[in-house]
């Protein structure tokens, strides 16, 4: 593996939280801000905090993390929200955990920190679909966390399809298919910066676990 990191970081109108995410980027991790139509400075922002910017052609998270898959170099890859939920300070034991020989992923096991960090709704529904992807997958995981570290060139070899919020659980899906070694860190999950799209609201919960149904649907084991 070489020295470089590429860090993936899906971004919808997160102007206020960029900063600290950006400023808080260990050395040797290249950011890449993936603007998915946002109608905010996160772009402007993203920049002139030293982050590469590629703009998703098409709407949806998925969209966003394989825009910034194909848009990386590194030999491994992580993927982060860029709402400040995660501190990107982790990201160094996330890779370490995924070792330097065969394919794997390592996943960020969610610790909530602070007040309304992680809601009721979104976590019962995080449990459900955890539940069930270890059932269908054989796994063992307590959290489909969205903090995670994976060699690229195999994750590209995935063929990933899914390009709404079933995107990362597609990809625990067919990486387990495939016979991959799939482990868990324990990462600190803060309150997030400006307006939830996703966990902060029921709706954005229901959406995203709507999505990820379909995908355990519709993958095979």
């Amino acid at each position: 593996m070489n020295d470089v990191v590429d860090v993936i970081l899906p971004c919808l109108n997160e102007a206020e939280a960029l900063p600290w995410v950006l400023s808080r980027m260990p050395p040797g991790f290249r950011p890449i801000v993936v603007d998915n139509a946002s109608t905010d400075d996160s772009a402007e922002i993203a920049r002139g905090h030293g982050a590469a910017v590629v703009e998703a052609p098409q709407r949806g998270f998925g969209a966003a993390c394989h825009t910034g898959l194909l848009a990386a170099s590194a030999d491994v890859v992580c993927f982060m929200d860029a709402d400040a939920s995660l501190d990107p300070g982790e990201l160094p034991r996330v890779v370490a955990a995924l070792g330097t020989r065969g394919q794997g992923m390592v996943l960020g096991r969610r610790r909530p920190s602070g007040r309304g960090a992680w809601p009721m709704h979104a976590r019962l529904g995080n449990t459900v679909l955890a539940r069930s992807l270890n059932r269908r997958a054989g796994t063992a995981l307590n959290d489909l966390g969205p903090m995670r570290a994976v060699r690229r060139a195999g994750l590209l070899g995935l063929v990933l399809a899914d390009r709404r919020f079933g995107y990362p659980l597609e990809m625990v899906l067919k990486a387990a298919a495939a016979g991959w070694t799939i482990t868990e860190v324990d990462v600190t999950y803060r309150p997030r910066q400006g307006r939830s799209k996703v966990t902060g609201t029921v709706g954005g919960t229901v959406r995203a676990v709507r999505d990820m149904r379909r995908v355990l649907a519709e993958v095979a084991p």
